[in-house]
């Protein structure tokens, strides 16, 4: 297959992706798409549990599975790709990466990070390449533990996607994995929070994201004041003002402004008392 050929597929994967969020519409335009691409869309499930005892390999070869990185304490953002992927999925890792940057959150204290191969014949040499160079442009080459790529067995990767609803359908005849492109926020306990769509994430949106997976552990007390005033539009696949939540906030401001001028009419007065 030509690189022609091979970008243009990739492109047309990428293009179909950005509709897999509106599932009834993804559904119904399935019969439209080429036979290779019928069946990949991402189904939101959210609150699904991942299979917390999935067996892989991680990028130096050691045997292990999703519970060593999904441990209950923090939350973790996923990506589902292949490493021989000839143009989306190191958008994917590479926007992911830059994602995690941008946020402002430190990987391994506030959160995790977890990459999934779905391709059963890549091997763990493949994998260990692939971390080395987004490790690098995270600027944390110490972060192996805290972001480990892993490969592993078509059932254990499938029963991830499953669970997260990443439908992906190899092509025999391009040999690639046609897939949409999206990253997934987890629970401490692994469970499905959040989707965040395309090749480019915010580092506000994976931040909101984390704050809110963490489930009141994770960030700063002003993170959370945040969540109060946005809500995650899933129609604009980002966090937007929330409109209640912003009239809430401008009460509180309110109300801490009066009681601010209180105090200091209070302190004046009582100052002039005492003359």
């Amino acid at each position: 297959m030509s690189t022609v050929r091979a970008l243009a597929h990739a492109t047309l994967v990428a293009l179909v992706a950005a509709a897999a969020p509106a599932r009834a519409a993804a559904r119904a335009g399935q019969e439209d798409l080429p036979p290779a691409l019928q069946g990949v869309e991402v189904v939101e499930q959210l609150d699904a549990q991942v299979p917390l005892q999935a067996a892989f390999l991680d990028q130096d070869g050691k045997p292990v599975k999703l519970a060593e990185t999904v441990r209950g304490d923090v939350p973790v953002v996923m990506a589902l790709v292949y490493y021989e992927c000839p143009m989306l999925c190191g958008l994917i890792l590479g926007g992911m990466a830059r994602s995690m940057k941008e946020s402002g959150l430190e990987l391994g204290k506030d959160y995790r990070a977890l990459t999934v191969s779905f391709d059963p014949r890549e091997k763990p040499a493949q994998a260990l390449v692939r971390q080395k160079g987004y490790l690098q442009a995270l600027d944390r080459p110490d972060g192996k533990g805290a972001w480990p790529f892993l490969v592993g067995e078509e059932k254990d990767s499938r029963a991830v996607a499953d669970a997260v609803g990443f439908h992906y359908v190899y092509d025999a005849e391009s040999k690639q994995y046609a897939h949409a492109a999206a990253i997934f926020v987890l629970t401490p306990g692994g469970r499905v929070s959040r989707y965040l769509y395309g090749v480019e994430y915010p580092g506000r949106d994976l931040r909101l994201a984390l704050v809110e997976a963490g489930q009141g552990k994770v960030g700063t007390s002003f993170d959370r004041f945040l969540l109060t005033c946005y809500r995650y539009d899933p129609a604009a696949r980002r966090y937007v003002p929330y409109a209640l939540g912003m009239v809430r906030a401008g009460a509180v401001l309110v109300l801490f402004g009066l009681a601010g001028a209180l105090v200091f009419f209070w302190r004046r007065e009582a100052k002039g008392g005492k003359r």
